[in-house]
């Protein structure tokens, strides 16, 4: 016997579960699906993020932040510290923990908002603008029926051709996430957020980590001069960071795994890993949702098509987060899945893309919005840029971190502002007032008009935008 809805959300990941409560606030009767599983085999909502992604990732970050300044930071601070240990045992368990405190918060979420739960995994079998029949396949199946579809099936490690993951050798961000002991040598290939935060978690746990990229250049979507900035960085800590490579053969062995590429000048390497981490970015997953079935269209890549309005092929049936176009971050995912639950709702819902956060967190952390200089350059937008270093900040001094730099670029005519880049501590925290700013399409000025607290991070931001009309204050 089926159970009726007014929206069925496929997917419980940031975009999926954000949406099945946005809608059911809005008073449909809502349902999501989900079938993650942890290690009991039951219910692990949240998706690739709170499961193997940003949540996991963070939580080792900051573990093997903890580690390295207590063996190398602390002592300036007048701390010493002996008989220092590790226990990844210990420092994975913390992590799953987390984790599951996510996967429990949105279970509570749902009970709390009166979004029914089904474990398992949803397909369309047929359907029309009168409604769509999904089939739930789990441990229980169960036979949905929706007046509204809401797909958020999210993404999956994209593969190197004919190297499979296997999650011990060769890994995915899953495998990365649950390495059991630090190894000696460790292997990554892509030189993006998640093989620069991944390789940044064993290296600071004593892994030898070596980066490398297929493209010439580091981080060719941040400022350039912020890459540059962080390049250094990173190599001064050990990162060794290999650009413009090719990889030829990778073969796996009993207990190492064997890369051979071309290095930039043409010769050829070889080396042996203990791990090799493959982070060559993600593909949408759309398997067994039985899209073809229901006419449900594919873009040429393998992406739900949508319209700007997140719309599909189908009638009532709509496509959010990492399955579709646009930028795969978990923040875009969730306002997306507002924006159609109001759609649904007759209302305005809205997703700026111009004004969406970008973070790495790895440290420094980088994080930016709007537009690069690069970018202005290639269309030709006259700007002027105003910087401003964290070595001339106090609570940078204080923190015992003045790496990095605060970075604005403003329209030269009218001085709204652009773009922000920062690479620094707290990035992740800082760039949220240059997101609001832009939001309200503010100047330049504004921003140096506002009074910071002092002393703080945030004041660096204030003088990066007095520096666009070259006034900064204490540099």
């Amino acid at each position: 016997m089926s159970k009726n809805f007014d929206v069925v959300v496929i997917g419980g990941g940031p975009g999926g579960y954000i949406a099945a409560i946005r809608a059911a606030q809005l008073g449909f009767s809502t349902a999501c699906i989900d079938e993650w599983k942890n290690a009991k085999n039951g219910p692990a909502p949240g998706g690739t993020c709170t499961n193997v992604g940003c949540i996991p990732s963070k939580a080792l970050l900051q573990s093997s932040e903890f580690y390295e300044h207590a063996g190398h930071g602390f002592a300036e601070h007048g701390i010493d510290v002996k008989g220092l240990g590790l226990d990844v045992a210990r420092m994975l368990a913390r992590k799953d923990n987390v984790v599951k405190q996510n996967n429990d918060g949105i279970l509570y979420l749902f009970k709390k908002n009166k979004v029914s739960f089904f474990h398992g995994r949803g397909s369309f079998v047929k359907g029309d603008a009168s409604g769509y029949e999904i089939k739930v396949s789990g441990n229980a199946e169960e036979t949905l029926v929706a007046k509204h579809v809401i797909v958020a099936t999210g993404s999956n490690p994209r593969a190197l051709p004919g190297v499979a993951f296997d999650e011990k050798l060769v890994l995915s961000n899953t495998g990365a996430l649950a390495i059991d002991a630090v190894p000696k040598k460790l292997g990554v290939i892509g030189a993006g957020v998640i093989g620069l935060e991944m390789g940044s978690v064993w290296r600071r746990l004593g892994a030898e980590v070596t980066v490398l990229e297929a493209l010439p250049a580091f981080l060719g979507a941040v400022d350039e001069q912020i890459a540059k900035e962080a390049f250094k960085y990173f190599t001064k800590q050990g990162l060794s960071i290999n650009l413009g490579v090719k990889i030829g053969a990778i073969t796996p062995g009993k207990k190492d795994v064997t890369v051979e590429y071309t290095d930039d000048k043409g010769n050829a390497q070889k080396v042996v890993f203990d791990k090799l981490i493959v982070s060559i970015g993600r593909v949408p997953n759309t398997i067994g949702l039985n899209a073809e079935g229901v006419g449900l269209k594919l873009d040429e890549r393998g992406f739900i098509a949508v319209d700007a309005d997140c719309k599909t092929s189908l009638p009532n049936v709509w496509a959010v987060g990492d399955v579709v176009r646009g930028p795969m971050l978990a923040h875009k995912a969730e306002e997306e899945g507002v924006a159609v639950a109001e759609r649904i709702a007759g209302q305005h819902g809205h997703v700026n893309f111009n004004t969406i956060p970008w973070v790495i967190y790895t440290s420094p952390e980088i994080a930016w919005v709007g537009k690069t200089e690069q970018q202005l350059k290639a269309e030709g937008v006259a700007y002027k840029a105003g910087t401003f270093p964290f070595m001339a900040n106090g609570r940078a001094r204080a923190l015992g971190d003045t790496s990095g730099m605060v970075k604005f670029l403003a329209d030269a005519k009218t001085d709204e502002i652009l773009g922000v880049h920062i690479v620094g501590p707290m990035a992740s925290e800082l760039i949220s007032e240059a997101v609001v700013a832009m939001e309200f399409r503010a100047s330049a000025e504004d921003i140096a008009r506002i009074c910071h607290a002092h002393p703080s991070l945030s004041e660096a931001t204030k003088e990066a935008a007095l520096a666009v009309d070259k006034r900064s204050l204490n540099f």
